[in-house]
């Protein structure tokens, strides 16, 4: 039988420990980190989320406790009663090594089995087999130190938002289904049989109506869901600081976004962050870095080579440039870094952005070798060399593509591996930027009519408001993300509060008039009642924490995470559910083909 705390309370965490509180009586509970056994003398290293004590127990402790201290294993949890005193053997790598606890009493509250994997910092251990046993994943420190910094971070970003005047409102959690871009998760309801609720992908409409009621300023830490397929900085529930903000412009939002990172940053973690931050329009980030969230850290940027090559005979070129581009990125140094074969595998890497393959040149010191220079006159080899800044021993990639959107993601996402593989990267350095001018709309080739890029309610540029039906494709969007090494941590837009301009949007977007009332009828006649100029933005909690911890793995931040397939190892869900509850639901299940 285990035993109980009966009367034990607890004085002091785990971390807590020092020289201070030598001679105090104390009571210190936790879990077995590991036990030493000298024979005459046992050690236990006790455990909690503030980190580890030592106990001691030796040949004068009552026989009952050194029999204890004997059996317990790692991972039990343990109830210790004793005096502090400082260790003859000091550990300077250890908060508390200076001191230990000489036991008087201990009490076994819980045995426990052989875990599947030891409780260590920054395990080696498969990140299935940490996520079937998440429980146990959570005792290791870092992981504890991750949901620490996780609530710190949430607390501050609490202080900031209060002080600068928003009022925290919950938006609901089951809402009308308007499917415009990511998929919905469904829920079925018993009272409404045949219908459904959506779980939100974002609270935007209701936070846009908090603004038409008056409120001013909201924020909320809002849960949403997504039902799409994940990458390692995604998850299909996820939380996102949600904000809003009445009688405003882009200026005054993205001022309260850069003081909140300001802010955060150096309350957690000491660190201050330059404002303002730089701004790059979405087509110079294009141009230069083929990605519309550039990591700023390290060069190595695109150079357009559709003039150097204009009138080439030479075919593979010529056809791209009839619609696209040829361009290129030069990895300096990079010739005698990188193998024939290192490369071969590179060609095969970026087809899955699309790309047909990878031209290279390499100017190695062992000589000179190209995959396509043969094609291309004296001139062109020459131009195109120039135009990328060539010198003896860089190693320069070429996309061409009838598409642009094929060379920007092909060579944007290939600078960003050869700086990772290659250390090009200076990790030290917190390099935000803001994202402007994004285009309104993109052309979807699955439902072969113009969808918004953002959401249907981003005002266009006012500039831009007569081509809204002429030309939607040059139309660009008073939108803005903010980007922090490389990745998107949010972003927002100023929104549509005109009723007019709402209308020819969801003309834009070849939706009826009905249409757009059956999908957005409440949120329409809300705009009739007086809407102010409003506008927002949301960052998102779950990578900024993965970027602030170190980590590149989303999944580390979270306390119960899903996989890629969005399943949950540890409580296996999704599940099958039982007849009667479908059946009360009037719901069947068809086989899927």
């Amino acid at each position: 039988m285990a035993e109980t705390m009966n009367g034990l309370k607890r004085t002091h965490y785990c971390g807590e420990f020092g020289m201070k509180d030598v001679g105090s009586e104390v009571v210190a509970c936790g879990w077995v980190q590991r036990q030493r056994d000298l024979g005459q003398l046992i050690f236990i290293d006790l455990r909690d989320r503030t980190g580890v004590v030592q106990l001691a127990f030796d040949e004068a402790a009552p026989r009952d406790i050194f029999e204890k201290a004997f059996t317990a294993r790692a991972e039990f949890v343990l109830a210790a009663r004793g005096v502090v005193r400082e260790r003859t053997s000091k550990n300077p790598e250890l908060p508390t090594g200076d001191v230990e606890i000489e036991v008087k009493e201990l009490r076994v509250l819980a045995k426990a089995e052989t875990p599947p994997f030891e409780i260590v910092e920054n395990s080696n251990v498969k990140e299935d087999t940490r996520l079937k046993y998440r429980y146990l994943d959570l005792r290791r420190p870092d992981m504890q130190q991750r949901m620490i910094a996780r609530h710190r971070i949430v607390k501050s970003a609490r202080d900031y938002f209060d002080h600068h005047g928003f009022l925290e409102i919950e938006t609901p959690n089951l809402i009308k289904s308007t499917p415009e871009g990511a998929r919905d998760y469904l829920v079925p309801s018993r009272v409404f049989p045949g219908k459904f609720f959506a779980l939100p992908q974002s609270p935007q409409q209701f936070k846009q109506l908090l603004m038409l009621s008056g409120f001013d300023r909201y924020v909320q830490f809002a849960r949403c869901f997504r039902d799409e397929d994940l990458r390692a900085d995604r998850q299909p529930e996820f939380t996102q600081i949600d904000l809003e903000m009445s009688f405003v412009d882009e200026d005054d939002v993205m001022e309260i976004g850069e003081g909140f990172l300001k802010h955060v940053f150096k309350e957690v973690l000491g660190v201050e962050v330059e404002t303002p931050f730089q701004r790059m329009t979405w087509h110079e980030g294009m141009e230069r870095f083929g990605s519309d969230k550039p990591d700023l850290r390290f060069g190595m940027e695109l150079t357009d080579l559709s003039g150097a090559l204009r009138g080439t005979a030479f075919r593979v070129f010529a056809s791209a440039l009839e619609k696209g581009s040829v361009r290129g990125i030069n990895f300096k140094g990079g010739a005698d870094r990188m193998t024939r074969k290192e490369i071969d595998k590179l060609a095969e890497w970026v087809k899955d952005y699309g790309a047909k393959g990878l031209a290279w040149t390499r100017l190695a010191s062992t000589g000179e070798s190209s995959s396509y220079e043969k094609f291309l006159s004296e001139e062109e080899r020459a131009a195109v060399r120039t135009a990328m800044g060539a010198e003896p021993g860089d190693l320069l990639f070429l996309v061409a593509s009838e598409k642009n959107s094929v060379v920007f993601a092909s060579l944007g996402a290939l600078r960003c591996e050869l700086a990772a593989r290659y250390n090009l990267i200076d990790r030290s350095k917190y390099c935000f930027l803001w994202i402007t001018d994004f285009p309104l709309f993109e052309f979807s080739e699955e439902e072969n009519r113009w969808v918004a890029m953002h959401h249907p309610f981003t005002a266009p540029r006012e500039e831009d408001v007569g081509r809204l039906l002429s030309d939607p494709g040059s139309v660009c969007a008073r939108a803005y993300d903010v980007v922090l090494n490389g990745y998107e941590l949010g972003g927002g837009s100023i929104r549509i509060n005109d009723a007019e301009l709402q209308e020819k949007m969801f003309e834009a977007l070849s939706f009826t008039p009905e249409e757009a009332q059956r999908r957005f009828g409440f949120f329409i006649d809300a705009f009739r009642y007086g809407a102010p100029p409003h506008g927002g933005m949301a960052v998102g909690l779950d990578r900024l924490v993965m970027l602030m911890t170190g980590t590149d793995n989303i999944r580390n931040v979270i306390a119960f995470p899903k996989v890629a397939s969005s399943a949950d190892l540890m409580s296996d869900a999704p599940a099958e559910v039982g007849g009667k509850q479908l059946e009360e639901l009037g719901i069947a299940i068809l086989p899927k083909e």
